[in-house]
């Protein structure tokens, strides 16, 4: 008989051969790592399945595919999420776990903390700004960052029904959290450069189609002194609202 992980980890992966290993590594014990393949040609499935991972096929492109192919496969009771680019260490989500099995927290996210040149590019930084700002006058929620390190209870998550499938996952998740009086909490993470190229925040046009998707999932539900798609264009330079 098989018997569940207590915590599953869903790393959505495309091309991340050379980081998996360091990420792997850092899977804490008896945690099940559950690697989405979001269509990677470089062998990442394989390589991810011989290093002892469970790799779920997700062939639909974006991140919150990924994400959600992994959360609908996963089986144990908190499932967390990572980033598969060695900028964030899966280990760290240890203490998160704790604290939601022990009902202090519904949802917990890590903020990243930048270490080094280059771990974090000064749009993305900025746009991610933006939408905490964005995120706190839509929901009251006083957060810094919409980072992927997070941990919650799973049944819970699919309470949330989520439905974005690109860049907008991980902020409609807290957004439906926090109208759902879910408790979310934050904490500093150290913050790597990655791995490879960033297929969302890595170059300007990514950035702006992640702020376009994040500006759709905020001007969902209509909430006075919500802002919209426009609104957070604006703060960035040169953004205009398309």
């Amino acid at each position: 008989m098989t018997v569940a992980a207590p915590v599953d980890v869903v790393l959505p992966c495309l091309n991340e051969a050379e980081a998996l290993p360091w990420v792997l590594a850092r899977i804490p014990p008896n945690w099940r790592a559950l690697v989405v393949d979001n269509g990677s040609t470089d062998g990442s499935p394989e390589l991810a399945r011989a290093l002892g991972a469970t790799v779920v096929h997700e062939p639909r492109r974006g991140f919150g595919a990924a994400c959600h192919a992994g959360l609908t496969a996963a089986t144990a009771d908190i499932v967390c999420f990572c980033d598969c680019d060695a900028s964030l260490d899966p280990s760290l989500l240890e203490p998160f776990v704790r604290e939601v099995r022990e009902g202090a927290a519904d949802l917990v996210l890590g903020r990243r903390r930048p270490q080094g040149r280059g771990a974090w590019p000064a749009h993305a930084r900025m746009g991610n700004l933006a939408l905490a700002r964005m995120l706190r006058r839509r929901t009251g929620l006083r957060l810094h960052d919409l980072g992927p390190l997070r941990a919650a209870r799973r049944e819970q998550l699919l309470d949330l029904a989520l439905t974005d499938r690109r860049s907008g996952y991980p902020l409609q998740m807290v957004v439906r959290a926090a109208d759902s009086g879910w408790r979310v909490v934050e904490h500093d993470v150290p913050y790597l450069p990655r791995t490879g190229d960033s297929k969302v925040t890595g170059t300007w046009r990514g950035t702006w189609q992640a702020v376009r998707d994040m500006g759709r999932v905020l001007s969902e539900p209509p909430a006075p002194g919500g802002g919209t798609a426009a609104d957070l264009l604006s703060v960035l330079p040169g953004g205009t609202a398309q």
